[in-house]
């Protein structure tokens, strides 16, 4: 499941056509009101339960249990997910921490007054609102090429506010009640938005030991070296025998 202002296409370029190659059934969902699914006009009034509620839809629909891979919002989509539906296992790759956003962007507002504005236009307002230095330096480490940038950035979209302000405040209710499913939690040393500290807090609440991602930013599956966390993922897949 993709992060907020993204789409399905956040895996089609690297992820899907590898994790395929490796015998995998891989699908990417754009949630409702992103990419192409319907439900543009009713974005701003749709919460992370309707969110929920489309991932389960598809997970439905696939005929058996999945192994759910989760980015950003998409992480906390896909634990609330795995509490009411069965899965093989969960992957959450970048996840919004257990305080929530609020916390994690008072402590970015501190340490980074500048890149805490550029975001705050990407949250709270729209993605065409920040420049593209800031997006680089908010998603991407600096081996992204600029073009790659702001290809990405041009097919950015606007985000529900409901379902921001349902990330804002903590979320450890969406990430008990798992049961015994499987569960990894990858992170990026780069990341501006989630550091390491924060992405092992999550793995803590599952007793798991956090993968941290050398020389990468938030999001991972766009990076030059995505592969490395791709890499990560199919490991740990295979040791379980998923």
């Amino acid at each position: 499941m993709h992060g907020a202002f993204a789409g399905a296409w956040c895996w089609d370029e690297y992820f899907l056509p590898y994790f395929a190659q490796h015998g995998y059934r891989a699908h990417a969902v754009s949630l409702r009101g992103h990419g192409v699914s319907p439900g543009r006009e009713e974005l701003p009034l749709v919460g992370i339960d309707d969110y929920v509620a489309d991932v389960l839809r598809a997970a439905g629909g696939l005929g058996r249990e999945a192994v759910l891979i989760g980015h950003s919002m998409g992480a906390i989509v896909v634990q609330r997910a795995m509490r009411l539906r069965a899965a093989v296992a969960g992957v959450l790759m970048a996840p919004v921490p257990p305080q929530g956003l609020a916390g994690s962007a008072f402590l970015l507002a501190v340490r980074d007054p500048e890149l805490w504005c550029e975001i705050s236009l990407i949250q709270l307002a729209h993605p065409r609102y920040a420049t593209l230095a800031g997006l680089r330096r908010a998603m991407f480490s600096a081996a992204v090429p600029a073009e790659d940038a702001l290809r990405h950035f041009r097919r950015m979209q606007q985000e529900s506010q409901r379902a921001m302000f349902d990330l804002s405040w903590p979320q450890y209710p969406s990430m008990k009640g798992t049961g015994k499913t499987p569960v990894m939690v990858i992170g990026a040393e780069r990341d501006a938005f989630f550091p390491p500290y924060m992405i092992q807090e999550t793995a803590c609440i599952y007793g798991v030991a956090a993968e941290i991602i050398p020389d990468m930013a938030h999001a991972m599956m766009l990076e030059p070296n995505w592969k490395g966390a791709a890499d990560r993922i199919l490991a740990w897949l295979r040791e379980r025998e998923i």
